[in-house]
């Protein structure tokens, strides 16, 4: 069976019609069509009076008339909005997440956790950071370096404290940045303080 117009259905138009392309002309404007990348995040509808007329839910107009109320509503994507911030943010390592949704705001990580000042230090350096009402997470995994940097990484934790052997002889204690490629290095005494211009910094990105 076939449907045909003009017995099964009326046409009201005919158009020809083609995807628009960067480049082409505006037919009303004739300026030269441009395409960006969005990302719907959240959405509004109108919904009208259909769910107001079912609930009879109406109120008095300037006249002292009822109607029935006109309604909308919305929503916000809580899981599209980490998509969208992980789209955007992100290199070969994994993700750069913004500060406000990071699962961590700073990552104390010691490298050798059999190493006592280090863990001394590292320990200290954590509680210090959650009285500050900094989110922050103690890696005292027994795992190598390299393993621990690569899951900071991944995870896109904005601020890691490195805690090494050999820079904790100097007096030194590394910083680094998940959106920046090189480090830090801060005298052990100021690292609170380096930390907390870190998180100043990156909350009002």
């Amino acid at each position: 069976m076939d449907a045909r117009p003009g017995r099964d259905f009326e046409v009201a138009a005919w158009a020809d019609l083609v995807v628009a392309e960067p480049g082409d002309l505006c037919p009303r404007c004739q300026s030269l069509h441009t395409a960006t990348k969005g990302i719907e995040v959240g959405h509004i509808f109108k919904l009208g009076t259909k769910y107001s007329k079912a609930m009879n839910a109406t109120f008095l107009d300037n006249t002292g008339k009822e109607q029935f109320m006109v309604m909308g509503c919305y929503g916000i994507g809580v899981s599209r909005t980490v998509a969208a911030a992980i789209e955007q943010g992100h290199d070969e390592n994994g993700m750069i997440l913004p500060f406000a949704i990071a699962p961590f705001e700073v990552d104390v990580l010691p490298v050798n956790i059999g190493h006592a000042e280090s863990m001394a230090l590292a320990k200290e350096v954590y509680e210090t950071l959650l009285s500050k009402g900094i989110d922050a997470v103690l890696d005292d995994r027994d795992e190598r370096a390299g393993i621990k940097f690569k899951d900071c990484d991944l995870i896109g934790i904005p601020i890691r404290v490195t805690i090494g052997e050999r820079n904790l002889k100097e007096g030194y204690v590394e910083i680094k940045l998940r959106r920046e490629k090189e480090s830090e290095k801060v005298k052990k005494e100021d690292i609170i303080e380096r930390i907390m211009e870190h998180v100043k910094e990156l909350t009002h990105m």
